[in-house]
């Protein structure tokens, strides 16, 4: 692999900057995966994506709704343009070649069994290891 992002964060801004930078990358021509471990997976699993302070309030996710909606970045809300839906944005990166994988460490040591999305690949400790070892960059959380 290319490049691998970690994704660590239960946080909706980190989420877009790994999946939006993961999806230019794989245009360009990279091999290209973001791994999810810790917070992320919780929020993966069902629980919610949060905004960090200075970006929660209403106005602010609005405009980076609109914004991305001009971008044509996959994750305005079909039901309301004024919406962030990072289930889109994470089914659009995994429809675009972007691979996506649950930290085995932490899919172990949460309560999230059953509980991933189809297209979030499971690798055993090794293989995640292997993986990380042999990507030619890894970005922490962003």
């Amino acid at each position: 692999m290319d490049t691998i992002f970690i994704c660590r964060d239960a946080l909706a801004n980190s989420l877009i900057s790994n999946l939006v930078l993961a999806m230019e990358a794989k245009k360009a021509g990279a091999e290209v995966g973001v791994i999810f471990t810790e917070e992320a997976l919780l929020a993966l699993s069902g629980q919610t994506w949060a905004w960090s302070p200075l970006m929660g309030d209403r106005d602010t996710r609005m405009a980076i709704a609109k914004s991305a909606k001009k971008m044509d970045i996959p994750m305005v809300s079909a039901k309301d343009a004024r919406q962030i839906d990072t289930k889109v944005l994470l089914e659009s990166a995994s429809e675009n070649g972007v691979r996506l994988i649950a930290c085995s460490l932490w899919t172990s040591l949460l309560p999230v069994e059953g509980k991933l999305p189809p297209f979030v690949e499971k690798v055993d400790l090794d293989a995640a290891v292997k993986t990380l070892a042999e990507s030619k960059t890894v970005i922490g959380s962003l």
